[in-house]
């Protein structure tokens, strides 16, 4: 059983290598793959193909700053956002807003699975947790 799963995983990272060009996902060879998974069946299909899409999922992700907030953002503060991130990473990272009604004031960045926070609601949950 281990071997399977070890066979997915494997099939999965070259249908995910054969999707990155450049050092950037394309979506053109995303529909490549599956086009060709689609077309060439291979054993297992349905767990490459959850295992295909965590990995494609996941390089989004790092790709994405998601950035939560409470009030108003301009697109210069997005921008601006992005540019630091894209210079963090030392690869592009596209920002996305979207709004947060739970953060009373301030932002939350989500890169991937790294997390930046500068917002009052984790500044008075630290507060609370240290009384």
């Amino acid at each position: 059983m281990a071997s399977r799963s070890k066979q997915i995983q494997q099939l999965a990272r070259q249908f995910f290598k054969l999707s990155v060009v450049n050092g950037e996902l394309s979506a053109e060879r995303v529909a490549g793959v599956l086009a060709y998974v689609e077309k060439h069946r291979p054993a297992q299909t349905v767990p490459v193909l959850k295992a295909y899409s965590r990995l494609v999922a996941a390089e989004i992700a790092r790709g994405q700053a998601v950035i939560e907030h409470a009030g108003p953002v301009s697109d210069a503060t997005l921008a601006d956002i992005a540019a630091a991130m894209t210079k963090k990473y030392g690869r592009r990272v596209a920002s996305v807003a979207r709004p947060n009604r739970t953060l009373l004031a301030g932002l939350r960045v989500r890169v991937g699975d790294d997390v930046y926070e500068s917002s009052v609601s984790s500044q008075l949950a630290t507060l609370a947790a240290a009384v």
